[in-house]
């Protein structure tokens, strides 16, 4: 495979599909916000700061201008946080290859973005601001998926959704491997909540998980395995209810792997961002220094790691409120992270409400 790569976001997970799309052989380059980051890959072949102890493929070059990045380009993969994605789209408006419609473009960011209209998934408002070239024909790419393990070689797959079948097996082929399965689904909606909801549970489950070990002997004595079970079954329902509300046309969308998979997997795994930061929660008592929410996701850089479940528990409370959804674990996160709510009362009235 010699297919130009661009991907935007030079993150953990982003390096991690660069590497394996160059191990193919594709001629990749990698945006990076970070000048440093840049100098690193493209000299030493390494990303010690956000994929560290992992050699990268010497055909993956590295720049810092995304619009030098996306010149010219088959595939552009945007990986940004969801924080910073619509400010680096937009610069990439002047680029020939995107105005003309040259690059099919593909998503791995997960969360909700916060539009005029409210918060929106991502390919829904990228639609708004991208030639209409793209309307319909974006891709989003999610499933179980750490890229501590995927960049070690470990298996596992992902779900490349699109409303264009076309574009949806194209960037399939540019990613599977014997090691990555990618699967093609045109439920774009329901994948896009998947992934951006599991995040919000994953917190919840962390904060769970850490009351486990760290509470008082009464909450310790209550909560084990069988508890965390019942808040991740109870956390799939509300994805469940959230997409088909917004839109998903494919109820297993939600039992396959971009659903109850990746739920799993950010809940469990020691590599998850969110559940670390549910568990500091508690461990580290981590939200004593912000006032709310709104400071929270201001001073968010200051946690040195990004749980973009923080931003997607404020939009899925909105969202849950306009469908007019009842979702216990969503909204009473966004409670505790808007200091209204302590974790314990919190488990207590998720419970109550679940009997």
């Amino acid at each position: 495979m010699s297919a130009k790569v661009a991907v935007l976001g030079a993150g953990a997970w982003g390096t991690t599909v660069a590497k394996v799309i160059a191990e193919k052989g594709g001629d990749v380059v990698i945006w990076c916000y970070e000048g440093e980051t840049a100098l690193e890959i493209g000299t030493k072949h390494t990303n010690s700061r956000f994929l560290p102890g992992i050699n990268l493929p010497k055909n993956i070059t590295a720049v810092t201008d995304p619009a030098e990045a996306a010149a010219d380009r088959e595939f552009i993969i945007l990986a940004l946080p969801s924080l910073f994605l619509l400010d680096t789209v937009k610069k990439l408006l002047t680029v020939a290859s995107i105005r003309e419609g040259k690059s099919a473009i593909g998503v791995i960011t997960k969360g909700f973005l916060e539009t005029e209209k409210g918060p929106r998934t991502i390919l829904e408002t990228l639609e708004d601001y991208l030639p209409g070239f793209y309307r319909q024909s974006l891709v989003y790419i999610a499933g179980p998926s750490h890229a501590e393990e995927v960049s070690r070689g470990k298996i596992t797959g992902l779900i490349a959704a699109s409303e264009s079948a076309r574009n949806s097996i194209r960037f399939r082929y540019l990613l599977k491997s014997s090691r990555l399965l990618v699967f093609a689904s045109l439920d774009v909606r329901g994948v896009q909540v998947a992934a951006a909801v599991k995040n919000v549970i994953a917190i919840a489950f962390g904060i769970m998980d850490a009351l486990k070990t760290e509470g008082s002997a009464e909450v310790e004595d209550m909560f084990g395995d069988g508890t965390e079970s019942l808040l991740l079954a109870a956390g799939l329902n509300e994805i469940q209810a959230l997409g088909m509300a917004m839109g998903a046309t494919h109820p297993e969308t939600f039992t396959s792997i971009s659903g109850v998979g990746d739920l799993d997997v950010t809940c469990r795994s020691v590599f998850g961002r969110n559940r670390r930061f549910g568990r500091e929660i508690i461990e580290k008592n981590i939200l004593e220094s912000f006032k709310d929410m709104e400071d929270l996701l201001a001073r968010i850089g200051e946690l040195g790691y990004l749980p973009e479940g923080v931003a997607a528990a404020k939009y899925t409370k909105a969202l849950s409120e306009k469908h007019k959804l009842r979702m216990p674990i969503s909204t009473g996160l966004y409670h505790i992270l808007n200091k209204e709510l302590k974790p314990v009362g919190f488990l207590y009235s998720f419970l109550k409400e679940l009997g």
